[in-house]
């Protein structure tokens, strides 16, 4: 059975994205793909059309469950509840509610905190009760809109259990988790999932041990000379912010000063660079080249297993608020390796005329500005060339996604029986909102951040 390579760099269990960007990428991927068929036929046969590339479809179809669960076969209204000043930006956000309405007996809006009201002690929006939410913030957000807006009604919702993503997911929605991962209690959990963890550990001064096991007596100092193989990260941070990787930023102090005066970090094994990595054609100057792109898979996951998966590729980090774009992804059907099948596609796009190419990158562009495709930044790049995994693979995904599933709900109960007190550092009044609305399985979207290898990666230099 063909498995993958490589690690999660950090799991997101607050409120994760990506799924529709994909929906998106993809059929933009498609039509660019075909058009450079035309141009110049290469002889590989590609489906961008599986299932597991749509996972927006796999939500949409998590929160109807939701609502059928409370509702039975009543119609209702699922809420799509993001900050204010993202209502206009955050595309999949508008587009989420549009699926919604396309459910039979739903009808979905985009709406700010402060729009849901309480109708005769119901959760409702213009009047109309509410069945379920799905909130697109963390906690600590939720609170500080609260303090601002008094979201009374978002508040009751979370205790009547309504909220998509549980609160409870809170306390474990941190990159500290990985410390539990690789520490002590690494028997706890699936062998996969801790083979796929990076040693980690939270960064203040303590006595702790190394990646190899090795004792560390002094965890600042030992962070600083051996800079070069880490990363720093927030425990709770998103978008890339903050983040700083060894030889990427070259000042270890400059890191590690960052790191101690903001608090809550962690320190991270790095995973090399060639392994999370993609030669990708990339034109400028009048020429197409062949540039190494570090790229990103996310999967997302629900109670019922693999719901997809996000591409991206950019820098270091990927992350599309830190300037990072998406990549297609297409499985692999002819019967080539994916490193043969990868240079093929390369080589082929190389051989192309430029003007050519250039026609298909306008032709992308406008494809990205009629579905509005933009972020936060604006619009969000895209690549040339898909990304290529097979139908090996994805069986080989399922696997993990389940595993990764039932670590998270391990952590939980550790968590609720107070074997994370000192991992767990989030505010007394989050503590209370996640103690409303436990999670225990109940639906959920989960995302994996893989610095996966599906074989076309670089050989290390």
């Amino acid at each position: 059975m063909q498995g993958f390579l490589g690690y999660h760099s950090e799991w997101n269990l607050g409120s994760p994205g990506g799924w529709d960007y994909q929906r998106i990428t993809q059929i933009i991927g498609k039509a660019v793909w075909q058009r450079l068929n035309d141009v110049s036929p290469i002889s590989l046969e590609l489906d961008f059309d599986h299932p597991l590339l749509f996972p927006v479809y796999g939500f949409v179809d998590m929160l109807v469950r939701a609502h059928r669960a409370r509702e039975g076969s009543n119609s209702g209204l699922i809420a799509v509840v993001a900050e204010e000043e993202t209502l206009q930006d955050v595309t999949e956000n508008r587009n989420l509610a549009e699926h919604l309405e396309r459910a039979e007996g739903i009808s979905g809006a985009l709406m700010a905190p402060q729009e849901l009201e309480l109708v005769r002690d119901r959760v409702c929006w213009r009047g109309e009760p509410v069945s379920v939410i799905f909130v697109d913030f963390n906690t600590d957000v939720l609170l500080a809109l609260h303090r601002k807006h008094n979201l009374s009604p978002l508040l009751q919702a979370v205790r009547e259990r309504r909220v998509i993503n549980p609160r409870g997911t809170g306390p474990i929605n941190a990159k500290s988790m990985f410390e539990v991962v690789t520490g002590p209690n690494r028997d706890r959990f699936h062998e996969e999932t801790v083979r796929r963890t990076p040693w980690t550990r939270q960064f203040y001064q303590r006595r702790t041990s190394g990646p190899g096991n090795e004792e560390i007596p002094d965890l600042v100092k030992w962070t600083r000379s051996h800079w070069a193989n880490l990363v720093l990260k927030p425990e709770r941070g998103y978008s890339g912010r903050g983040v700083r990787v060894g030889t990427v930023h070259t000042d270890p102090d400059e890191a590690v000063d960052l790191a101690l005066k903001e608090g809550n970090y962690i320190v991270q094994e790095k995973i090399p660079l060639n392994l999370w990595a993609e030669e990708i054609p990339v034109p400028g100057n009048g020429r197409l080249d062949l540039v190494r792109q570090q790229t990103d898979f996310r999967c997302l996951l629900g109670p019922q297993g693999l719901l997809g998966f996000l591409g991206r590729f950019g820098g270091v980090p990927t992350n599309v608020g830190s300037g990072g774009g998406v990549q297609p992804l297409a499985i692999l059907r002819s019967h080539v390796e994916v490193r043969e099948a990868v240079a093929r596609i390369n080589d082929a796009l190389l051989a192309m005329d430029y003007g050519e190419i250039m026609e298909v990158v306008e032709m992308q562009k406008d494809m990205a500005v009629k579905h509005h495709f933009t972020y936060l930044l604006g619009p969000i790049k895209i690549a040339l060339r898909p990304r290529l995994i097979t139908e090996q693979h994805l069986e080989a995904l399922e696997r993990y996604a389940l595993g990764l599933w039932s670590d998270c709900l391990t952590l939980e109960r550790m968590w609720l029986d107070g074997e994370l007190t000192g991992v767990v550092k989030i505010d007394d009044d989050e503590l209370e909102i996640a103690r409303w609305q436990p999670w225990q399985g109940s639906n959920a979207l989960i995302a994996s951040d893989g610095l996966f290898s599906f074989g076309a990666h670089p050989e290390p230099s």
